[in-house]
């Protein structure tokens, strides 16, 4: 039986992105401070992407990630860029056509909590700034680990709360007071930027989260700590 909470929740958070999708490139990046671009080129350092691998990246949104993958994975690689909010992905196609990747980067309408996809196909399974987003941050990782080959990896990229006591006030007091309020100025709306932080407050650090990497099934789990902890990077291997 359907969890009635989290199709409430599913429903909510599709309203909120489906609203925000067309200036969503341009108020992530003045909100992080443009910091979200250093994060993911630092991600994928430490991902060591493969020529001709099989990606999937995960709540793929307006595809900036799904197209860092297919550049690394190179023309014999393949990626698909899956959400679940069909006006996310409508941003995403023609910035992959002008990219020159849509020939080998495909966007699927699915739910990242029941993967469309049979066992072991991936190398790699991504997750941006989406698993604040998902009624169950467990079953997520457990579909991603699930979908990815013995020894392919899943990772994901989200926002943390600083641990250092001073930084995390100013942190906060930007996320709770401002952000919301430059987001209302931006598209006449202020709930989907109060969604953000108010995402942020049941989301587990990221000790916890690497404990629910552990829990999924991944082994050799590392995480790293981004500007003053604001965002973390995780990585988890599929055991052999």
């Amino acid at each position: 039986m359907a969890n009635p909470d989290a199709s409430v929740h599913s429903e909510f958070v599709h309203d909120v992105f489906s609203h925000i999708a067309k200036r969503y490139d341009v108020m992530n990046s003045v909100l992080s401070f443009y910091q979200h671009k250093l994060w993911r080129r630092f991600a994928m350092k430490h991902m060591k992407v493969q020529l001709g691998a099989q990606c999937l990246d995960v709540a793929t949104g307006t595809g900036d990630w799904a197209i860092a993958l297919a550049q690394a994975a190179g023309t014999t690689g393949n990626v698909v860029g899956l959400d679940f909010c069909q006006e996310m992905l409508d941003v995403a196609a023609p910035k992959l056509t002008r990219a020159g990747l849509d020939g080998r980067t495909e966007l699927i309408y699915g739910n990242a909590m029941a993967l469309p996809f049979e066992e072991d196909r991936f190398d790699y399974a991504s997750i941006g700034f989406g698993l604040r987003n998902v009624p169950d941050i467990l079953q997520v990782l457990r579909e991603m680990t699930r979908v990815v080959k013995p020894g392919g990896m899943v990772v994901s990229l989200e926002l943390s709360k600083p641990t250092w006591k001073p930084f995390r006030a100013l942190y906060y007091f930007y996320f709770y007071h401002m952000l919301p309020f430059i987001g209302k100025l931006a598209v006449g709306r202020s709930e989907p930027y109060r969604w953000l932080p108010e995402s942020l407050i049941p989301f587990p650090d990221r000790f916890k989260l690497a404990a629910l990497f552990q829990e999924a099934g991944l082994v050799n789990v590392r995480h790293f700590a981004l500007t003053g902890g604001i965002c973390a990077l995780h990585i988890g291997i599929k055991p052999q």
